[in-house]
Formats: structure tokens, sequence, C-alpha cells
């Protein structure tokens, strides 16, 4: 088991607590600027290439309802605001949900190797969208929200069942939620496994789903994403005081004064909201919610009032440039994002398991 995430300070000097500080200003301006040049590379590069300046005045033209540069062709407007927009926008929300969630999940199961799919969502949701499939949903009124709204069904289900399963009298003891994640997750792999195999003309979509990727829908899954987004990145940025507290011991926790069992909960729910919104529509993207955190937590960012929109941050520009990669390595062939995330982040992890096994042994 690796040690807890220490985010404890011993007693700073005035000048430690002042580069801390400006630390952690120079943290938020760079992520802040790498989210702002993902999402203008996003937009701009393609099969029809739009220049940087042209999508920086055609933005401000429409936000501020100025006239329409007109050197520029109409068919700008429409790609940029049409497709590539769109699209550059839900997986900012994506990645942002994800790299949040993996945060706070590493700080509730005080292990760096934590990630949002360790409870079950990434199973549910699985299971949730091969059952749409499976049935052909998108046949109902539905339509092709069907998939999406099956599988934040599926993930929010799961969950709540390990949480039950988990739970011990009046308490849910972390290391019990974390098996019952495991074995219903299984469980629910296994049902899926066999939907495909009843079901082979599914089994294509699934797996194109599964392994993570835009499916199109312009601007409404933006939309259907965002408040979950924004409220759940508020309960958890409401919770970080706590989250940090939590880092010392259960006991010592309860000892101060923190009602434990609470904090697990409305972390645990916020953190799979956002994670099985984000599920939903943008599949099964692995390893955002593990390299972020990390990697901020590397850079000095270990107070959870600003790891988590830190990594919300990190997050978002994380997954748009892994997106423009898929969309650009192979093309016109477009790769599924979730395996460029995979080829960053699974060398990532197995770099960091071989840091923990040193410090542990």
């Amino acid at each position: 088991m690796a040690r807890p995430l220490n985010i404890v300070h011993a007693a700073d000097t005035p000048l430690a607590l002042v580069l801390r500080r400006w630390r952690v200003y120079a943290l938020f301006s760079v992520g802040f600027g790498a989210l702002v040049v993902a999402i203008i590379l996003g937009v701009a590069v393609g099969a029809i290439a739009i220049p940087p300046i042209a999508v920086i005045e055609l933005v401000i033209s429409r936000l501020f309802a100025l006239p329409r540069p007109a050197i520029y062709p109409d068919t700008f407007d429409t790609i940029l605001f049409q497709i590539r927009l769109p699209r550059v926008a839900l997986t900012a929300l994506i990645g942002a949900a994800l790299a949040a969630s993996g945060s706070t999940y590493q700080g509730l199961f005080r292990n760096p190797l934590a990630d949002p799919y360790l409870v079950g969502v990434a199973s549910g949701a699985g299971l949730g969208a091969t059952l749409a499939m499976a049935f052909n949903l998108h046949t109902t009124p539905l339509g092709l929200n069907a998939v999406p709204v099956a599988a934040f069904v599926g993930a929010v289900g799961t969950v709540s069942l390990v949480v039950l399963s988990a739970q011990v009298g009046r308490t849910t003891p972390v290391s019990t939620m974390l098996l019952a994640g495991v074995a219903i997750g299984a469980f629910a792999t296994a049902l899926t496994t066999f939907l495909m195999l009843r079901s082979p003309d599914g089994l294509r979509r699934a797996f194109n789903w599964m392994l993570g990727g835009y499916n199109g829908g312009g601007w409404a899954p933006f939309f259907v994403v965002l408040p979950y987004l924004v409220v759940g990145l508020i309960v958890l940025q409401l919770n970080a005081r706590a989250l940090n507290v939590l880092q010392l011991d259960e006991e010592q926790a309860r000892q101060l004064g923190l009602h434990v069992e609470r904090l697990k909960i409305t972390l645990v729910t916020a953190s799979t909201l956002i994670t099985a919104a984000a599920v939903a529509f943008g599949g099964l993207v692995g390893f955002v919610g593990l390299v972020v955190p990390h990697m901020l937590r590397l850079l000095g960012a270990h107070d959870y009032r600003h790891l988590i929109p830190l990594s919300a941050l990190g997050g978002a520009a994380f997954l748009i440039f892994a997106d423009l990669l898929a969309r650009t390595l192979l093309a016109p062939t477009e790769l599924p994002v979730g395996v460029v995330t995979a080829l960053i982040g699974a060398p990532f992890f197995v770099i960091l398991l071989r840091r923990l096994k040193r410090s542990v042994f």
C-alpha cells in the first residue's frame, strides 16, 4: 500500500510561505495559459486549417456581437462554431471532470495511484452503454442521447451499490469501499462482455465508445455536462479544506471535529456525478485522473484547495492536446482519444509505481 499523501507542512518560515504562495500563482498562470493555447490549437488544426489569429478574431466578433471580419471565408465560421469549438469545449469539460475527481479520489483513499474509475464508475457506465446498444435504444425517443443517458445511469447505479455494500453500521471504511468497487465492477464487466457476445452488431460501437472519442452532437452535450461539472467542482472545493485534514488520519480527523463519514459520502457522490457525466459523453478515457494530479503534486501543489482547481485546468488542457493528437497522428483516420491517453499514461503509471516501490521498500 502506498504511503498517505503528505500535505501537512511543518512550521514554515515567512519566506517559505511567500514562496509557496507565488508557486501556486505561477501554477495557476501556467495552467490557464496552457488551456488557452490548447483551445486555440484544438480549433485551428484540422483538415482545413484556420489561422490562430483568425480563430481569435472570429471568436471575439461573435462574443461581442461585432462585425464579422470579411477577409475570412464563411466556411471558417461553420467549421469553428459548429464543429470544432463544440468538440474542444466538451473535451475540456471531460478532462476537467476526470482530473478533478482523480485528485479527490487520491486524497480520499490517500493513495496517488487512485483514479476516477476506482469505485466502479467505468464498469457501470460501460454496462449501461452496452445495454443501450444491445437493445437499440437509439430508436426510442431518446435517440442519440440513449447511450450517454444509459451510461450515466449505469455509473451512478454501480457506485451507489458499492457505497451501500461497503457500509459497516454507520461507517463506510475506505478499504471496504475499494474492495466492493473491485467486486461489483468485475461483475458489471462480466455482464458487459456477455452482452457484447450476444449482440455482435453492437460490438464495434461498444468498443469505439469504451475507447473514448467524440461522437458529434453540436453544443447539446456540452450544456448537459456543464451543470454537473460546475456543481460537482463547487462541492469538491467547499470540502477541500476538510480533505486536507483527512490526510492526517481518520481518527485524528474525528478528534479535530471532522464528520468523516459525511465527508466521504459527499466526496464520493460529487466525484462520481462529474465522472459519470464525463464518461457518458466521452467514453472511458483513462489515465487523465491519474497523470494530471500527480504531475501537479510533483510541481508542489499539495493543498487540495489549490490542487482540485489546478487539476481541472490541467485535465482540460491535457485532454484537448490528446484529442488533437488523436485527430492528426494518422489523419484522415482518427484514433480514439482513450488510445492516446493510454499511450501517454501507461508509461507514466509504470514510472510512478517504481518510485512508490522504492519509497516503501
